[in-house]
């Protein structure tokens, strides 16, 4: 064994903790691995003297001992630098992915999605609907352990039930998932004969999904237990189901509020009046105030959604949108053109748009002659 200082080997100081002895050895290890040299017989001596150092920086009766006496205390004590103990296993675990596990247990079921469509007056009102999920289930006739009625399962030879066989890499153990049982530990003899073995099987499974009121697309709803089975009798993961509201043709949904354009009159917007509005309930009246402009927005308090988390009802928006009649016979366009010049001789009479565009017309000429 090398006689070169264990702490000058490993490149730290005599003060290092053991956190830090132990990431100088990983990386000198690494470094100097024989699988890694190919055949270098001085880079193998290093890798030696790196893990004879290591050996002894690492457990604390055999590093206390070298502090004091050195290499001679160490070997007097008989502690030879490729001595027995865990740390050279326990190292590598962290690497490899080895170390004492046992058989890898039955893993649970995979989470699901299903994705569903609904109109805005469902996800307002809310709705039970059946749907229809491809999963795996657990297998009845062997109640998921995957092993035919009157039979046993038997402790896997290869891996002697520990579900890991040792393989060995130059200097290195390294431990794989056993080939023959596939990490479980256990060997089915006589499998069951409508899972094959697997302990669930594919199948069509309907179920009903209560949707409350109020959800909106993005929302989902969490079905505990409804998603693919186990293996070997594991737990099944979760259902989630996702929702997506459909666009409407009349509303818009912002949060808990609705938006909708309703359409007037020239003469119900000058001189106000009552008209009927469409709400997800049915219609209601809807006063105008007497010289309504167009895209003026009137709120109609708690006509909108129930909120599914706080229960908060929205409003419902209405944007009124003034409507130019079409199709005029020769009397109505003579009365229009009547109206019209009699407002113009009517210094009371204003037009609100028209007088402030014609105001920002006249600066914005005005600042160009300057």
């Amino acid at each position: 064994m090398s006689k070169r200082d264990c702490y000058e080997v490993l490149g730290i100081s005599r003060s290092a903790t053991a956190k830090e002895i132990k990431k100088a050895y990983k990386r000198l290890a690494m470094k100097y691995h024989p699988d890694r040299t190919k055949g270098d017989d001085a880079l193998e001596e290093k890798f030696k003297e790196v893990k004879g150092a290591y050996e002894i920086l690492n457990d604390t009766q055999k590093k206390a001992t070298f502090d004091q006496y050195g290499h001679e205390g160490v070997n007097q004590q008989g502690h030879g630098g490729f001595g027995g103990g865990g740390g050279f296993d326990d190292i590598f675990g962290d690497i490899f992915g080895g170390g004492r596990s046992s058989a890898m247990r039955p893993q649970q079921g995979s989470d699901l999605r299903y994705n569903m469509e609904l109109t805005l007056e469902e996800a307002v009102h809310g709705i039970s609907k059946e749907i229809r999920v491809p999963t795996l289930v657990h297998c009845e006739q062997c109640n998921g352990s995957g092993v035919n009625k009157g039979s046993d399962v038997k402790t896997c030879g290869t891996c002697h039930g520990q579900g890991q066989v040792q393989m060995r890499q130059g200097f290195f153990a390294v431990n794989q998932t056993c080939p023959t049982c596939q990490g479980s530990g256990k060997i089915i003899v006589d499998p069951c004969k409508k899972c094959h073995g697997e302990g669930r099987y594919e199948r069509s499974k309907t179920l009903s999904v209560k949707i409350p009121p109020g959800v909106d697309t993005g929302d989902r709803i969490r079905l505990s237990g409804e998603g693919e089975a186990g293996e070997r009798g594991a737990t099944s993961g979760d259902l989630y189901v996702q929702m997506h509201v459909r666009e409407h043709d009349v509303f818009v949904r912002d949060g808990n509020n609705l938006y909708c354009e309703v359409p007037i009159s020239f003469s119900e917007a000058a001189l106000g009046g009552e008209i009927e509005v469409p709400t997800l309930d049915g219609r209601v009246k809807l006063k105008i105030s007497a010289e309504t402009q167009t895209g003026r927005m009137y709120r109609m308090r708690n006509k909108g959604v129930k909120s599914v988390r706080s229960h908060a009802t929205g409003d419902l928006m209405c944007k009124v949108i003034i409507e130019t009649p079409v199709k005029l016979s020769a009397k109505q366009r003579e009365l229009l053109k009547e109206f019209e010049n009699s407002c113009a001789s009517s210094p009371k009479v204003h037009k609100p748009k028209s007088e402030g565009f014609l105001k920002n017309i006249k600066t914005f000429f005005d600042d160009l002659s300057k």
